[in-house]
């Protein structure tokens, strides 16, 4: 399935998927192992060189992992793909290739609550830092650059508000500082964006959320476009520059479009050891077959929820992209045509109090802090999933005291609005 002139809805299916030579099993087996036998000592000295691809220990390669990886990156129109723990890890392993201690990137003020958080505090510890900026004002993305910036990061639907960015448009700034744009497009998925085709450098993915579908697995992924040229600006050292752990092997010059799978692996995964779990790969791999099918259902649910609640008088606003009264509806409708996603925010009347109990009275919507499940999903990010963010940092993502998430489910949506009309009779009695 390497031919990617093949549908959406057959890659889905097949990409990186091929019967088990040894039983004829067509679904991807669960290689739950630890470690593969070499054929002798001259294959494992050639695996460990990296002269050869194979599989040595789970740390580094699974054959269920491979093929979630492959699948992905035939989705995303990648070159290749890195599976990872968690969506978390998935970030961390795309910079940790592209950062020094005094390096930094140019990040999106609209960011899921614990990625700000992450990029706030937590990658100091590494010696690196993030400037936050409205990635709208173009000019004060690349004004916020210097020459220690080694990436811009944004997200294709932002969480929670389903904020679209305008990547071609930010692919035009990254290229000028000739450095990497990575998207995370967790929220959208490659059925809705393909950010690669728009320019960006790195995609990462929270796996657990859309491409998962079934809220059983946690995962991550990065996937590689291939196209940047890590040596142009003599950024990326540990891309170009002798690695002495491989006997002053070049990862760019050796691999070429794969050179930065390949560190991903061979250093991110073989040091760092977020590893995705055979048994997260399988359920999303599972998950993935039905992506554009379950994707379709979202949109629809969420364009007709989101409707109803903008006509509601106790709903003081509604940030769906796909709604006509939004300021970002004409850039969804250019860049994301087949929707806007089903992830959304909206204000009740009465502000922090009314929310909570909003929260509390649902029935069919589930108060948890995953989204991109086929249940629906309600929660109050100021006092979850942003509450260690500052009170200028919750607004400047979306994520107010007087707001509460929607990710709307594949559900009946009239049932939906039936639990939400009732939900905020009592919120706002």
């Amino acid at each position: 399935m390497s031919d990617k002139s093949y549908g959406f809805d057959t890659l889905q299916i097949h990409a990186g998927s091929r019967p088990d030579p040894t039983t004829g099993a067509r679904q991807t087996p669960i290689y739950q192992n630890t470690a593969y036998v070499f054929r002798d000592t001259d294959h494992a000295a050639a695996l460990f060189n990296l002269q050869e691809v194979g599989y040595i220990y789970s740390r580094l390669t699974n054959p269920t992992v491979s093929v979630l990886q492959e699948r992905i990156a035939a989705l995303e129109g990648g070159v290749g793909g890195v599976g990872t723990s968690s969506g978390h890890a998935a970030q961390i392993m795309a910079l940790f290739a592209l950062m020094r201690p005094g390096d930094n990137i140019v990040a999106s003020t609209r960011l899921y609550g614990g990625t700000v958080t992450q990029f706030s505090h937590t990658i100091r510890r590494f010696g690196w830092s993030a400037t936050f900026v409205d990635t709208d004002d173009l000019e004060a993305v690349e004004a916020a650059a210097d020459d220690r910036t080694r990436a811009i990061f944004c997200e294709s639907i932002a969480n929670p508000g389903g904020y679209v960015s305008d990547i071609p448009a930010l692919a035009k700034v990254a290229e000028r500082l000739q450095v990497p744009l990575i998207v995370d497009n967790t929220s959208a998925t490659p059925w809705l964006c393909r950010p690669i085709e728009m320019g960006a450098t790195l995609v990462v993915h929270s796996t657990t959320k859309y491409l998962s579908g079934n809220g059983t697995s946690v995962g991550g992924a990065i996937i590689d476009s291939g196209r940047f040229d890590w040596t142009a600006a003599g950024k990326f050292p540990a891309l170009t520059e002798p690695e002495p752990a491989y006997h002053g092997l070049k990862f760019h010059e050796t691999f070429g479009p794969m050179a930065f799978t390949f560190h991903g692996i061979a250093i991110g995964l073989r040091d760092l050891g977020m590893t995705m779990a055979p048994m997260s790969a399988f359920q999303t791999l599972l998950g993935i077959e039905t992506l554009s099918l379950r994707m379709e259902r979202h949109v629809r649910n969420a364009e007709k929820i989101a409707a109803w609640l903008e006509a509601d008088p106790r709903v003081t606003e509604v940030t769906y992209a796909g709604l006509p009264s939004s300021p970002w509806y004409e850039r969804a409708k250019r860049l994301y045509p087949k929707g806007a996603g089903a992830l959304f925010t909206f204000g009740v009347r009465g502000g922090y109090e009314a929310c909570t109990r909003l929260v509390n009275s649902v029935e069919i919507f589930s108060h948890v802090v995953n989204l991109g499940d086929t249940r629906s999903i309600i929660n109050h990010p100021a006092s979850t999933t942003h509450r260690q963010l500052t009170p200028e940092q919750q607004e400047a993502a979306g994520a107010g005291p007087d707001t509460v998430r929607l990710s709307i489910g594949i559900e009946d949506a009239d049932d939906l609005i039936r639990d939400l009309d009732q939900a905020l009779a009592k919120a706002t009695a």
